[in-house]
């Protein structure tokens, strides 16, 4: 290439070109998304969230489109790579952060325990139905007293024969009222941790809605209550002891949100990148104000790096390397705070417009924060850099 030759210039909304580095695939599957959300959530997700709706009837589309447990095989599991399940969580999320919940609850954090740590009849019985919408499910390890600390979680799993009997209660359970099966981690007395499979039809298992929420208002969320809850020896997923399992489908499920948070603030970014374009005050566009592109500038290079980042990390799962749980910390630290600080800018730039359910910035900013402290606060994730760099734990 002679020195003359000038490349391309880049779209603003990929600064550094990251869409061409997908193959096929990856590409045909993030487009199918794009599409189906900016066609069916989209001109909605404002109602939805203002109503307080989860729209059920979008569950078996999900299903159709093969996006639960997508990156799970078998079972009727799509079998995707990671870097496609991320891809999706991206797009999901650049409808609402509610809807990119429901997707990873279902198949990182329901899905997955079954599949990685499940008997093959768990498996036959759950995955098949749940790959295609028509069975629900939700994870149950946070807890009213115990969120950051699910080692000293106060549900308990008693043997009574060759059952178990568990009482306790969990707490911000996504899916939580329409779950079909739970997935239950309980402390025993001689075992430790362990994981449960329960039917919410199972007697002693009640799901209660959280109401009044003002943040991910388009998503379903309960407490989930068990009292004298009793279960055969073949509900305990039998792969798995200890912290090992939840906190594995917790890195599952932050992988899903390192980049979904991506996409809520892209949303936010092009919102307010075309608001600056037609919005005109002192005679001009304020897109022609120097600190009105300051902060469309500001937008644009944070996310790019966070969306370089995402990929950086997809492609690492995809490898022989593999991913690590830090490195996943890594990812959903960054990439929360970019999606935060972009609908803060995006909104100044809207002015009063940009409280208006008209646009999606308001929600995207109430959403991310409770996106910002579930699966892991700053704190935690911190803390577990923390400890990676200096071989100091600083938990307690």
């Amino acid at each position: 290439m002679s020195s003359s030759s000038r490349a391309t210039a880049p779209l603003p909304t990929d600064l550094l070109g990251l869409r061409a580095r997908f193959d096929e695939e990856e590409t045909a599957i993030r487009d199918a998304v794009r599409k189906y959300v900016e066609d069916r959530i989209t001109p909605n997700a404002g109602d939805w969230f203002e109503e307080g709706v989860f729209p059920e009837d979008i569950i078996p589309e999900l299903g159709e489109m093969g996006l639960l447990g997508m990156h799970l095989d078998g079972y009727g599991c799509a079998g995707t790579n990671a870097t496609s399940y991320g891809l999706a969580c991206l797009e999901l999320e650049a409808g609402d952060s509610g809807l990119r919940s429901f997707v990873s609850v279902q198949g990182s954090l329901a899905m997955f325990p079954i599949w990685k740590y499940g008997s093959e009849e768990q498996k036959e019985r759950w995955l098949p139905d749940m790959a295609a919408g028509k069975a629900v499910g939700c994870f149950g390890l946070t807890e009213p007293d115990h969120g950051s600390d699910p080692a000293n979680m106060s549900t308990r799993a008693k043997r009574d024969g060759s059952d178990w009997v568990i009482n306790g209660a969990k707490m911000w359970i996504t899916n939580g009222p329409i779950a079909d099966v739970a997935i239950v981690w309980a402390n025993t007395d001689e075992e430790g941790v362990l994981g449960f499979v329960v039917p919410t039809d199972t007697p002693g298992f009640t799901a209660n809605e959280i109401k009044h929420k003002a943040s991910l208002r388009m998503s379903k969320t309960g407490e989930l209550v068990f009292d004298n809850m009793r279960l055969p020896q073949d509900a305990v997923l039998p792969n798995v002891r200890g912290l090992k399992g939840p906190l594995s489908c917790l890195s599952e499920a932050r992988f899903g949100i390192l980049f979904g948070a991506i996409g809520a603030g892209r949303s936010c970014f092009e919102t307010a990148l075309d608001y600056s374009k037609s919005r005109v005050q002192f005679g001009q566009p304020i897109g022609g104000f120097q600190l009105t592109q300051q902060k469309l500038v500001q937008m644009a290079m944070d996310l790019a790096k966070g969306e370089l980042l995402a990929q950086h990390l997809g492609r690492l799962k995809d490898s022989d390397t593999g991913l690590a749980p830090e490195q996943v910390s890594f990812g959903k630290l960054n990439n929360v705070r970019v999606a935060i600080d972009a609908a803060r800018t995006a909104r100044t730039i809207l002015g009063g417009n940009g409280i208006s359910h008209e646009y999606p910035i308001m929600r995207h900013a109430a959403n991310l924060e409770s996106v910002l402290t579930y699966e892991g606060t700053e704190e935690v994730h911190t803390l577990i850099l923390g400890q990676l760099l200096t071989g100091q734990a600083a938990f307690k």
